[in-house]
């Protein structure tokens, strides 16, 4: 790697420097010199951003006492490269105090013994600096066209890799979401429990930040695509050892792969016709071959389970052109496996423009997690995408199936996650697992009939009353029985005095029953309420 940066050791090499003589600041002479800045004004603070060479008479600041610390300290604390003062006409000499301090603090002061023009530094350090960024950006050009044919050649990955090891001359490794690692070079194979740690993903990874792995310190670079991360690009180096162009060097290496991976996706993903056809007849209890089924799902096995996840989606115009529903289904299919690999999911599923359906298997051990833990962390992951035209977050319902093992239970698995899904759109609930919706799960197999004449014998006349007088005994009801009967906490949650509260509470007796708080009968009346919200909005809708 070539170094771009100007530095103050570079230009006391410069012709327009020879009379110079650098008196403090030795150790900062590797300071890069962003820009050159005259500076003679006595407030100075907001025309500094950092990186720049000052160059000075002197007339603003109190060189030949330590009187002028303060200033020089100012310019420290801008990040100022450093500052060059001319000798003769406002300062004789430079007080020991300043250059102990700028020694201290490593900041370069380089006197000129003779007049010279700030106009003509200024020129020569500006032609360098540009000349220097301008070569910068021509070589960037020239890797990123290697990094792009490289993307093109069999074993690409690898041979970007390769390729970044020969510029920076250090381990280089590429961690994908699903699990699958390059690294150069090869020799790192023998660390094998190392891999271990890193196949499994047990490690969190920022953008850009230092990393610990193995004792050795890696900065990451995310690969992204279609605003999704396929996983890290890491060479290890520190950050604050990466200058600004290695960075973009950096960056463009992950550009190419990402290209790499979406590729071989697209591809992936073009030839799931077949195990689209097998999930569409695993979900409605039809005939398959199980030779065909073992290619999309893991072979059943003691510690292998499953759950069937629904991802409902209304947004889609039915009128929508066959090819641009193709290329959307596409990306929707790539971005949902990468999410359920990360996670450690073999997902197989099926894509249509109003449901997504993927039965994601696992394999289940002591040491795993709850599955529904993990389970969460994706459909977090989900409703937090936003992508344009692709997905739409939380106008996203999710439903989640039981925990299975045999796959010709799949039927009763999309029965369950659509009952899931028919208890969120109806706000009854906010559950995302078929474990969560509790009663519903007994109401949703009811027809209208059934559920009506069940409301009618438990809640009937208080119905009725309620329709003629406008009361809120039904809610009052409602609160009262999820409270398990506390008058205090009913009380406060229907924002009313306990007195009308007792009031309320004598006239669903009446309406109900003296015993309608016992334990059979209060079952089944909190089964009622259940059943009467199911149809209220129904009725509604």
């Amino acid at each position: 790697m070539e170094d771009w940066k100007v530095t103050i050791k570079a230009i006391l090499n410069r012709d327009i420097f020879k009379h110079a003589i650098l008196i403090a600041g030795e150790t900062g002479e590797n300071r890069e010199i962003k820009w050159t800045h005259i500076l003679e004004m006595e407030a100075f603070d907001s025309f500094i951003n950092g990186g720049e060479l000052i160059l000075t008479t002197g007339s603003n600041i109190q060189f030949d006492s330590s009187a002028g610390i303060p200033k020089i300290k100012k310019l420290i604390e801008r990040d100022v490269a450093g500052i060059c003062i001319e000798l003769g006409t406002h300062v004789k000499s430079v007080d020991p105090a300043i250059i102990e301090f700028a020694n201290q603090h490593h900041f370069p002061i380089i006197a000129f013994e003779r007049i010279v023009k700030f106009v003509d530094i200024t020129q020569d350090l500006h032609t360098i600096i540009i000349n220097s960024h301008h070569q910068m950006l021509k070589h960037l050009h020239v890797l990123s066209n290697q990094f792009n044919e490289l993307s093109l050649e069999p074993n690409g990955i690898l041979k970007i890799l390769k390729k970044l090891y020969d510029l920076f001359h250090t381990t280089v490794l590429l961690i994908t979401d699903d699990k699958k690692i390059f690294y150069y070079p090869l020799k790192l194979k023998e660390r094998t429990e190392f891999m271990h740690a890193l196949m499994n993903n047990s490690i969190k990874m920022e953008p850009y930040k230092d990393l610990l792995l193995d004792h050795e310190y890696y900065t990451a670079f995310p690969i992204k695509g279609l605003g999704h991360s396929w996983g890290n690009l890491c060479l290890q180096k520190r950050e604050n050892e990466l200058d600004e162009f290695s960075f973009s060097v950096l960056d463009r290496a992950s550009l190419a792969i990402a290209q790499i991976l979406l590729r071989n996706r697209t591809i992936e993903e073009r030839k799931q016709n077949q195990e689209e056809e097998i999930v569409q007849k695993l979900l409605h209890g039809e005939e398959y071959e199980s030779s065909i089924a073992h290619k999309f799902l893991p072979a059943p096995a003691k510690n292998c389970y499953y759950r069937l996840i629904l991802i409902e989606n209304n947004s889609f115009k039915e009128n929508m052109k066959e090819e641009d529903w193709e290329e959307i289904k596409l990306q929707q299919s790539i971005i949902l496996r990468s999410i359920f690999k990360k996670y450690g999911f073999f997902p197989a599923m099926s894509v249509t423009k109003n449901k997504i359906a993927v039965i994601a298997s696992f394999y289940k051990n002591s040491n795993t997690k709850k599955d529904i833990d993990s389970f969460s962390l994706v459909t977090k992951e989900i409703h937090n995408i936003y992508e344009k035209n692709i997905f739409h977050g939380n106008d996203y319902g999710i439903g989640i199936s039981s925990l299975q093992k045999e796959y010709a239970k799949l039927d009763s698995c999309y029965h369950e996650a659509n009952e899931v899904l028919f208890i969120q759109k109806r706000q009854i609930l906010n559950a995302l697992f078929y474990e969560e919706i509790g009663v519903y799960r007994l109401l949703s197999k009811l027809n209208q009939g059934e559920l009506e004449a069940y409301v009618s014998e438990y809640l009937g006349p208080l119905l009725e009353y309620e329709q003629k007088t406008k009361s809120n005994l039904l809610l009052t009801l409602s609160i009262f029985l999820d409270t398990m009967g506390s008058k205090k906490e009913t009380s406060d949650r229907l924002y009313i005095v306990r007195q009308t509260l007792y009031h309320r509470l004598e006239k669903i007796k009446e309406l109900l029953g003296d015993d309608f708080m016992e334990p059979t009968n209060r079952q089944a009346i909190e089964l009622a309420v259940s059943a009467y919200e199911m149809l209220n909005y129904s009725n509604n809708n």
